[in-house]
């Protein structure tokens, strides 16, 4: 597994992100936590999912319940070519194309519409569930954003996880301990999650989620044992990770970038590509 290309990938799928929002606008520093994440899962034998198979009924399936992580995964299914380039660069939040704010079924390579969270990790059960009984090897990932995990919704599919011992199914946490609007800490008790998805009957497993040697390690460990049960990666991320005047700040959640802050922005991703 060659992890520098990995890392290199990251950073490029940051600049393209950027390249579309400081033009268009949207939810910037939420995509920048997961980035390592989603190409972890998108360009490693996890998920193998590219512009052949992915309408194929028997295969692996990652749905992004943390539906404000769009530009991030439009920018994926571009380069995988599974969306067309101009889509997302030009419609982009403008109507066409349905590539909203949030993400929407009826586009290429994605799996669910999650305008509303806490919807993701339920229907991911039922497919789980769905490929179980037809004793099918694929494996169900989902993410969800440690703000969402405060929905009563995530809990509840939890427990049906458990109870049908889902082993195909793997969540995975993006923990950058920040909402839509503040610190998770100020108004949810979500911590300790890990803990919480243990008491629930869950295997468990904490990384750094911007180690993408770390990620992979952890989630093939789930794809390759024979579990009798779900599997949750807990990923401690930084919201904003690579820019620094987005980093760890609630506030630019969806928030706009002037003409100084998109010079600056670019200036630092850049240099953290070499």
């Amino acid at each position: 597994m060659n992890f520098k290309k990995l890392e290199k990938k990251s950073q490029e799928i940051r600049k393209y992100i950027f390249n579309v929002v400081k033009i268009r606008g949207g939810h910037l520093s939420t995509a920048y936590s997961a980035t390592e994440i989603l190409v972890t899962l998108y360009y490693t034998n996890l998920l193998n999912i590219n512009n052949r198979n992915y309408k194929k009924k028997d295969r692996n399936f990652f749905l992004l319940s943390k539906g404000h992580g769009e530009t991030l995964l439009y920018a994926l299914l571009v380069d995988k070519k599974i969306i067309p380039k101009n889509h997302f660069e030009l419609h982009y939040r403008a109507g066409k194309n349905k590539l909203g704010g949030h993400v929407d079924i009826s586009n290429p390579g994605v799996e669910i519409t999650s305008g509303a969270l806490g919807h993701g990790l339920g229907i991911g059960c039922g497919i789980a569930l769905g490929h179980k009984i037809k004793n099918s090897k694929k494996n169900i990932f989902v993410l969800l954003g440690d703000a969402e995990c405060s929905e009563g919704s995530i809990w509840e599919a939890a427990l049906f996880a458990k109870k049908h011992k889902l082993n195909n199914l793997i969540a995975i946490v993006d923990n950058n301990k920040i909402g839509a609007t503040n610190f998770t800490s100020n108004f949810t008790s979500v911590e300790p999650i890990d803990r919480k998805f243990l008491s629930f009957g869950w295997n468990v497993k904490k990384c750094n989620g911007h180690s993408i040697k770390s990620i992979y390690k952890h989630l093939n460990s789930f794809k390759n044992v024979n579990l009798t049960k779900p599997s949750v990666l807990i990923c401690n991320t930084v919201k904003g990770k690579g820019i620094s005047f987005l980093e760890n700040d609630p506030t630019w959640h969806s928030r706009g970038l002037n003409e100084d802050q998109k010079i600056l922005g670019m200036k630092e991703l850049l240099k953290n590509e070499k």
